[in-house]
């Protein structure tokens, strides 16, 4: 049974069913909380989990030594991903597609969403370097023949190409494109596949316990008054309004 349903179960099992929300002090929350037991192993698995997930390789590796904890995989393969993440984030995208194919061909070759949105994200940074002819080339010779096959590929490239028919592209409506959050979306899409690819999970466990306590909370507070934990940050326990 995984660390996330033991705890959330733990607190689930802290107040009882109850016709009117009952009052509980912050000695007896915090009595109620102890009697919680998670182990250390667990936790040092979530945070490996995270370190691991996000690219932390040097943080993985100090803190593999320090708590015994194994990662799931070879930290090596870490430094490569997050140089293909690095890359697409830099607007180097061709630099980025090598360096997934030196890792595994097959990446791209079964993925062909992903393959697009890296072309589609070269056609971006041609437009943002205002190389116009290269960039109605690139579309027209690489991206148009999958836009062909697939719909909503169509409709992307559409919309990527549209960027050349505004002078002003910061105030055009699809501006967004050449946002710093398209690289990083391209960025994380590259960075999920290659997780994928080696059997790991895509997004990192902590976030998702997180999201699972706040459910929790909100789930118990229906119940019951209790001191709680509204930032997440600091993990403090703040008395109830009573």
């Amino acid at each position: 049974m995984s660390l996330l349903w033991h705890f959330i179960n733990g607190l689930a099992q802290i107040v009882p069913m109850a016709t009117s929300k009952k009052v509980i002090t912050r000695e007896e929350w915090e009595k109620k909380l102890n009697d919680v037991r998670i182990r250390k192993e667990d936790m040092n698995k979530l945070v490996m989990n995270f370190l691991v997930t996000e690219g932390y390789v040097e943080a993985a590796e100090k803190f593999r030594k320090e708590s015994g904890t194994d990662p799931d995989i070879d930290l090596a393969t870490i430094t490569d991903r997050m140089a293909v993440k690095k890359a697409v984030q830099a607007g180097n995208v061709e630099d980025a597609i090598e360096k997934v194919n030196d890792l595994n061909p097959e990446i791209l070759d079964t993925n062909p969403q992903l393959f697009f949105h890296l072309q589609q994200q070269r056609l971006i940074e041609l437009i943002r370097n205002g190389k116009v002819e290269e960039a109605l080339e690139f579309a027209q010779e690489e991206l148009a023949p999958r836009g062909e096959e697939n719909q909503s590929f169509l409709e992307e490239l559409e919309k990527t190409v549209a960027l050349l028919a505004f002078e002003d592209v910061s105030n055009c409506p699809i501006g967004e494109l050449l946002d710093v959050s398209q690289r990083l979306k391209t960025a994380s899409e590259v960075n999920a596949a290659i997780l994928t690819s080696q059997s790991h999970e895509k997004d990192p466990k902590l976030p998702s316990l997180l999201k699972m306590l706040l459910w929790a909370q909100n789930q118990l507070g229906e119940k019951a008054v209790y001191p709680r934990i509204n930032d997440l940050s600091t993990a403090t326990l703040e008395d109830p309004a009573v």
